[in-house]
């Protein structure tokens, strides 16, 4: 089993994607562990907020497959498959770190998004400090204690269970 760590996002009733995203992530693997809900400020784009947050699991599934069916659940949601990065969404789904993996092709695995948004490194933070990311030599924990701006982030009381 490999243990996969995927970025959620939504800013398009986004209560309802959040709850849709992690039944939907269920069905790709097991021993789901869900982050703390984060409101944030919609970035590079004037739109809503967005809730952000992180989920881990363990799956079987291969690294093409994994990020295939990501896409899939993406599409079935409402995401346009030509949409532009900075827009409004349904529903957000970043492959964030996925075992061991190092990819530089698409999808790029680790995400060089856990160095630069407090809304992927504070929920990383939660669910695993001590894992070393795997092309650095350094721990969630370290990369979370060289953050900024993670007072911007808004906790969101979960309104369902996992």
């Amino acid at each position: 089993m490999i243990v996969a760590y995927i970025g959620v996002g939504s800013n398009i009733d986004p209560c309802k994607h959040s709850e849709v995203a992690v039944s939907e992530l269920s069905k790709l693997g097991c021993d789901l562990k869900v982050s703390t809900i984060y409101e944030c400020d919609a970035l590079g784009f004037d739109g809503q907020p967005f809730y952000n947050f992180v989920v881990e699991l363990q799956t079987n599934l291969t690294l093409t497959e994994f990020s295939r069916r990501l896409r899939e659940i993406e599409f079935d949601w409402g995401r346009k498959e030509n949409s532009d990065k900075y827009q409004d969404r349904t529903l957000d789904l970043d492959l964030i770190l996925f075992g061991e993996e190092i990819s530089e092709q698409n999808p790029q695995i680790p995400r060089v998004d856990i160095y630069k948004y407090p809304f992927v490194i504070q929920p990383l933070y939660e669910l695993c400090p001590d894992r070393v990311i795997p092309s650095d030599s350094k721990s969630i924990r370290q990369v979370w204690q060289d953050s900024q701006q993670l007072d911007s982030l808004k906790p969101v009381e979960r309104w369902f269970d996992i």
